[in-house]
């Protein structure tokens, strides 16, 4: 049915579906028409034309997919927009008056559209190739042009560019990008933000190029930022977006006078976005959701719009489930299991594919536990913006599982309100145990209702929701946990604790990471995980780990050492008495179990490591006798299945590539694995292992999920942001702000957009939205870069990658060389080949090269996915290069990657092994996007030679000799992220030596990337943040200087140059002299 909205009316109760007028908000990528008569603006994922005065807008496209950030031609006769129809973000073109919209462009890298000359050249930014003289980190879109009517683009520069104008005399104005931050974030100032330059062509330039002859001017001195800038019809009067005022408005500016702006708009809330300019001045823009003009001279009027189309998204879609389980539970009797799948609860049987579905909801369910009888089921669920604990029971007496059942019942079991959820029901049944506030441990009791807390909240500390564990002891009297106490967050151990008394005992007190524990050999013993023994990574995180058992009983303890024999002999040798007592007991247990005595005064010296070598292990179960221990290791490629038979230390591998969470049955008979591929049970006798299937209706209702994942992203960030006063900004505000753009968002793309806007109101590092779409085709590599400036049949072969495809595959081939045809079709001049390359990665592809000159001739060639590695390496090559050149080789040069142990075992291993014998050495951290290295990257450099190894006079060594303990110094650049700026912070302030290059935006906070209800949806929480104890206050937003400031400029850049590290190598040879 057919809906109208109609712009500024207003909304009445109780009105239908069909006849409801509202305001169409969320309306943002614009763009007004050369005469200024109509803006092109985006809604929904279509295309649409009003006049510039308002009124019902016509709908231009009616693709499914997502059309968006539309552009007119010069003569106002099309409209340029990017759309997703052909699978990967391409560029179009299709009439101003409607028709069939032509492709433009075919690479899959996501092309984003930048500008439309006046000759009708189409200026986009694509990831394709940089050129080869291009100095800066390689990994950033270059700038293109093609023809309206395709063919192959032509490369304008490979600076990465943002926004940009191009005036009649081929002036460009555009907005840099210096690094890595959420593009919607707001209220920031750090080196980071966007600045606007104005390009001037060399004298006699005719192709559109931005080149290094040419002049590069900053326009900008704002220290936030300044973004989106268009040229006025004169050439030299310009528009652009700023947050100089605190808020993005509009502001005018001359390139004559740059320092001089006019701010023309005013909003105080909510940023000005999409700005667009008309031959006549009009500027046109998106505020608040909904388009705005602004002509000179007069005040800002709103364009009131209405639209009347189709309905394309559905209310509800009926789906069927199979897979995608990511919470188990299994029943008491074995026969049932629950899973939770895209965030409802399913039971299931074992042995059949008959599912039901326990609720039905948009919000998600998670944390599953069974009732002693079976008859009820536990789980956490979020509803009306809390988690709480909810219960659904059977009610028909004659209903023996849940599978068949019909008649149910759901309530609350916590009090609204409160964040409660993980739910464990004890053995005995008589009480239930769940995390309370993410790290409180309450227990209830089901009878009575009554609630207490076994551990603090402040005890630990929760980094992502369902990162705390316990479990319930045997006797349900005692609970093992996860234990930080003391400031243990990094070395956590493992406790128990008593919930008559309350007392709790840190059992492992070992100063390392422990965790992974079970109660074991019926609660008189626990297993755990602990990497004390195993190898650990050189850098950062990461350990082998080892499986270990604590005996709470010295009884057992002795038991379990016996051999085969002394079993044996205890057995002929036990009494009748003895006999009738353990049968007794046996009985005795099995009616209800009594309260275990744990010799916990004793349990460090009844310790036993199971494991013979450590390793990555994953989860394990020790069998209530004792005999197996099944656990699971990463052996060759992935993790596998073994099995230790306890009595002769034998390993066999029960199954290959099994990652997950085992799940014993009551008996031990059966192990059920929860993992990526699904639910499958593994005999304990036999091996043997069985998928389980299961099929569930499930009611997909993308408005409602949307809502949901809305609301639980706020009450994530309210409840988990690193400083609880969230920046002092209005955050309850914000949600109503956001929340009224929900209905007239109908895809993922505009709600991620949304999201990230919602998010940047933080003014936080580490977050935004994300929202996974991937290009259907992936584009073949062969290990070169062409020749730009080739326009030729065929590609011309400028530069082959050392380690490359064709390196390896073809010594032969050598620059210079050009690639006539792929697989027998003909590359001409000028042609867009990119279609010939798709879809061939990883495959064997013929080549027809001519070599030299000569002949062409065919060679068969495997292709690969990527050439991003080696484009990497080249980069690093280069700069060691020019420092050993610079410096005579007296000066070393490593480039720090990322914040791991891989980068770190480079750097560790040139700095003492390949550079040892040099005498200063460049640290570069440019370009790095963090992980967690900082400490190990100090200790590293901060080594003072005190002792030197000199047998019979011969220097063969010093003390340390796992530390440099030469000059060194650290050059650093907009770009450093997260610990790429704590890094720089520690080597500051410990004084090791000096900082070179751009500012460093404070970032050094620890995120946690948050999977929601729609896996491909991810957002961003800023939750653990770094004092800086010298200063007192947060490294977050705490700009890091350099020493020494040095910016590597446009020209520089584009000619191949390093200005950064051409001053950090003179700093390095004036330390070495000064020495």
């Amino acid at each position: 049915m057919k809906r109208i909205i109609i712009a500024a009316a207003l909304m009445f109760a109780g009105m239908s579906a069909a006849s409801a007028q509202e305001t169409p908000l969320w309306l943002r990528s614009n763009s007004i028409s050369p005469d200024g008569s109509s803006i092109a603006f985006t809604y929904k994922g279509n295309i649409y034309i009003t006049d510039v005065k308002g009124g019902q807008a016509r709908q231009l496209t009616t693709n499914p997919a997502y059309d968006s950030t539309p552009m007119w031609t010069p003569d106002g006769q099309n409209i340029v927009f990017s759309s997703t129809r052909e699978r990967s973000k391409d560029i179009f073109m299709v009439p101003a008056k409607g028709g069939t919209p032509k492709r433009i462009t075919t690479h899959p890298h996501n092309e984003a559209l930048r500008t439309i000359l006046g000759d009708g050249t189409i200026i986009f930014a694509a990831a394709i190739q940089q050129d080869a003289q291009y100095g800066d980190f390689p990994g950033q879109a270059q700038l293109y042009a093609v023809s309206p009517e395709g063919g192959r683009p032509e490369q304008v520069t490979s600076l990465p560019v943002m926004n940009m104008s191009v005036s009649k005399d081929g002036k460009v104005l555009y907005e840099d990008y210096k690094g890595y931050e959420d593009p919607f974030r707001k209220h920031h100032t750090s080196s980071v933000t966007r600045d606007i330059w104005l390009y001037t062509p060399a004298a006699g330039a005719k192709d559109f190029r931005i080149s290094p002859d040419g002049t590069f001017t900053k326009l900008s001195t704002f220290n936030g930022e300044d973004r989106n800038p268009v040229f006025a019809a004169d050439g030299k009067t310009f528009y652009y977006l700023s947050e100089a005022d605190g808020t993005i408005n509009i502001y005018r500016c001359s390139i004559d006078s740059p320092g001089k702006s006019e701010q023309l708009t005013f909003y105080r809330h909510n940023p000005v976005r999409y700005l667009s300019i008309s031959a006549n001045g009009t500027l046109c823009y998106s505020w608040d959701g909904e388009l705005y003009t602004l002509r000179p001279g007069a005040q800002p009027e709103k364009v009131n719009i209405s639209i009347i189309t189709d309905k394309i998204e559905r209310d509800t879609d009926y789906q069927t489930v199979g897979s995608g389980a990511s919470r188990l539970a299994l029943s008491p009797t074995g026969k049932e299991i629950a899973v939770t799948v895209r965030g409802d609860v399913y039971i299931t049987s074992v042995e059949h594919r008959s599912t039901k579905r326990i609720t039905n909801t948009a919000s998600q369910e998670r944390g599953i536990s069974f009732a002693k009888d079976g008859r009820t089921i536990y789980y956490a669920a979020e509803r009306n913006g809390h988690w709480g604990i909810w219960q659904t029971s059977l009610t028909d007496k004659d209903d023996k599982m849940f599978t068949y059942a019909i008649k149910m019942e759901e309530k609350l079991l916590t009090k609204p309100g409160e964040t409660c959820f993980q739910p464990q029901v004890s053995p005995d049944g008589e009480w239930i145990a769940y995390l309370k506030d993410r790290t409180a441990i309450a227990v209830m009791n089901l009878k009575s209702g009554a609630e207490k807390i076994l551990l603090p909240g402040t005890v630990n500390y929760s980094y992502t929701d369902g990162d705390q564990s316990f479990e319930w002891g045997p006797d349900s009297k005692h609970i093992l946990c996860n234990y930080q106490a003391d400031g243990g967050w990094n070395n956590e151990d493992v406790a128990v604790i008593d919930i008559e008394t309350g007392e709790i005992t840190d059992l492992t007190q070992s100063g390392y990471s422990d965790g992974g524990f079970r109660w074991a050999l019926k609660g008189k013993a626990m297993t755990w995980t602990s990497d004390k023994y195993g190898y650990r990574s050189h850098g950062s995180w990461g350990s082998d780990r080892d499986i270990y058992l604590m005996f709470f009983d010295r009884k057992a303890y002795l038991e379990f050492h016996k051999d085969k024999e002394e079993r044996q002999m205890s057995e002929m040798f036990k009494s009748e008495k003895e006999e009738k007592k353990e049968k007794k007991d046996s009985v005795k247990a099995e009616k209800k179990a009594e309260k275990l005595a744990l010799d916990l005064e004793n349990r460090q010296e009844m310790i036993v490591k199971l494991t013979p070598n450590a390793g990555r292990i994953g989860d394990h179960y020790l069998t209530q006798d004792g005999k197996k221990l099944y656990y699971m290791v990463r052996l060759e490629r992935g993790m596998d299945l073994c099995m230790m038979d306890m009595e002769n230390r034998n390993i066999k591998v029960v199954s290959k590539n099994v990652y997950g969470s085992l799940y014993p049955s009551a008996d031990d008979k059966y192990l059920f694995l929860l993992s990526g591929s699904g639910v499958s049970k593994i005999s304990t006798g036999s091996g043997s292992r069985e998928s389980i299937a299961f099929s569930g209706e499930f009611e997909y209702r993308p408005a409602q999920e949307r809502e949901y994942i809305f609301n639980h992203i706020w009450k994530q960030v309210q409840e988990k942001f690193y400083d609880p006063q969230i920046h002092g900004i209005d955050w309850a505000g914000y949600k109503a702000t956001y929340a009224k753009f929900l209905p007239h968002i109908d895809n993922n793309f505009d709600f991620q957009e949304m999201l990230s806007e919602l998010l940047g109101e933080l003014n936080g590092s580490h977050t935004g939205a994300r929202y996974s779409y991937r290009p259907a085709y992936s584009m073949a590599t062969l290990g070169v870069l062409y020749d730009l400036d080739y326009k030729g049949d065929g590609l011309k072969i400028k530069e082959i990658l050392k380690g490359g495809t064709l390196y390896i595959q073809d010594p032969e081939i050598k620059e210079g060389d050009i690639i006539e045809a792929i697989n027998g079709e003909k590359i001409t001049a000028g042609s867009d080949w990119y279609s010939l390359f798709q879809r061939k990665a990883g495959q064997r592809v013929v080549l027809t090269v001519k070599k030299g000159g000569k002949k062409a001739e065919d060679i068969y060639i495997k292709t690969a996915g990527s050439d991003a590695t080696r484009m990497y390496k080249r980069w690093v090559e280069q700069r060691a290069e020019m420092v050993r050149k610079l410096s005579n080789g007296r000066v070393a040069y490593v480039h720090v990657e990322g914040m791991d142990s891989e980068s770190f075992r480079t750097v560790f291993s040139e700095l003492l092994g390949k550079y040892r014998s040099c005498e200063a050495v460049i640290v570069d951290t440019r370009h790095n996007g963090g992980g967690w290295l900082h400490d190990d990257l100090v200790t590293l450099l901060s080594g003072k030679e005190y002792a030197r190894f000199e047998p019979r006079g011969n220097y063969i060594g010093s003390e340390p000799f796992t530390k440099w303990n030469k000059p060194s110094c650290v050059l650093i650049g907009e770009d450093n992220y997260s610990d790429a700026c704590g890094f720089p912070y520690a080597y500051k302030a410990l004084g090791i030596g000096k900082l070179i290059g751009a500012p460093v935006p404070g970032t050094m906070t620890a995120v946690w990337w948050e999977n929601q209800v729609d896996p491909s949806i991810v957002f961003g929480i800023p939750q653990v943040g770094v004092t800086a104890v010298k200063e007192g206050r947060y490294i977050e937003n705490m700009q890091i200087e350099p020493d020494i400031l040095v910016y590597n400029d446009p020209a520089s850049v584009l000619r191949g140059e390093d200005k950064q590290l051409e001053a950090a190598v003179a700093e390095m040879l004036k330390a070495i002299d000064n020495k």
